[in-house]
Protein backbone atom coordinates (compact mmCIF):
# COMPACT_ATOMS: atom_id res chain seq x y z
CA UNK A 1 0.00 0.00 0.00
CA UNK A 2 0.91 3.58 0.70
CA UNK A 3 4.99 3.56 1.62
CA UNK A 4 5.89 5.42 4.58
CA UNK A 5 7.67 8.97 3.54
CA UNK A 6 10.63 10.56 5.88
CA UNK A 7 12.69 13.63 5.50
CA UNK A 8 13.95 14.27 2.18
CA UNK A 9 11.66 11.86 0.03
CA UNK A 10 10.53 12.88 -2.93
CA UNK A 11 6.45 13.16 -3.77
CA UNK A 12 4.47 14.21 -6.11
CA UNK A 13 0.86 15.87 -5.50
CA UNK A 14 -2.05 13.91 -6.37
CA UNK A 15 -4.87 17.04 -6.12
CA UNK A 16 -4.59 20.55 -7.18
CA UNK A 17 -4.02 22.98 -4.21
CA UNK A 18 -5.25 25.88 -5.75
CA UNK A 19 -4.97 28.78 -3.08
CA UNK A 20 -0.99 27.85 -3.46
CA UNK A 21 -0.86 27.56 -6.97
CA UNK A 22 0.20 24.09 -6.91
CA UNK A 23 -1.11 21.61 -9.16
CA UNK A 24 -1.41 17.40 -9.28
CA UNK A 25 1.95 16.00 -10.73
CA UNK A 26 4.04 18.75 -9.32
CA UNK A 27 7.07 17.33 -7.39
CA UNK A 28 8.96 18.60 -4.06
CA UNK A 29 10.67 16.81 -0.91
CA UNK A 30 9.88 16.20 2.26
CA UNK A 31 11.29 18.67 4.89
CA UNK A 32 9.39 17.85 7.50
CA UNK A 33 7.19 15.03 8.88
CA UNK A 34 4.36 15.80 11.74
CA UNK A 35 2.10 13.74 13.57
CA UNK A 36 4.00 9.75 12.99
CA UNK A 37 3.38 10.48 8.87
CA UNK A 38 -0.16 11.90 8.72
CA UNK A 39 1.07 15.23 7.71
CA UNK A 40 3.95 16.87 6.21
CA UNK A 41 5.65 20.19 5.05
CA UNK A 42 6.73 19.50 1.60
CA UNK A 43 9.41 22.24 -0.38
CA UNK A 44 8.49 22.79 -3.93
CA UNK A 45 10.98 24.61 -6.09
CA UNK A 46 9.38 27.23 -8.28
CA UNK A 47 12.28 28.48 -10.36
CA UNK A 48 16.08 28.02 -9.82
CA UNK A 49 15.91 30.71 -6.68
CA UNK A 50 12.61 30.20 -5.11
CA UNK A 51 10.97 27.81 -3.33
CA UNK A 52 7.33 27.37 -1.39
CA UNK A 53 6.64 25.15 1.79
CA UNK A 54 3.45 23.68 2.45
CA UNK A 55 2.04 21.33 4.69
CA UNK A 56 -0.24 18.79 3.03
CA UNK A 57 -1.87 15.35 4.49
CA UNK A 58 -0.53 11.78 3.19
CA UNK A 59 -3.23 11.07 0.76
CA UNK A 60 -2.78 13.57 -1.04
CA UNK A 61 0.98 12.80 -1.85
CA UNK A 62 2.10 9.63 -4.04
CA UNK A 63 5.98 8.75 -3.05
CA UNK A 64 8.46 9.03 -6.30
CA UNK A 65 12.00 7.19 -6.70
CA UNK A 66 14.63 9.32 -7.01
CA UNK A 67 16.56 12.56 -5.57
CA UNK A 68 14.65 15.94 -5.90
CA UNK A 69 17.94 17.59 -4.01
CA UNK A 70 21.26 16.53 -2.56
CA UNK A 71 21.43 15.24 0.95
CA UNK A 72 24.70 17.05 1.25
CA UNK A 73 23.07 20.30 0.32
CA UNK A 74 22.36 21.91 -3.63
Amino acid sequence: MDEPLQEFDVVALLNDIPEYELFAGQTGAVVYVHDGGEAFEIEFPLTARRSLVVSVVRNQLLKLKGQLYSRAGI
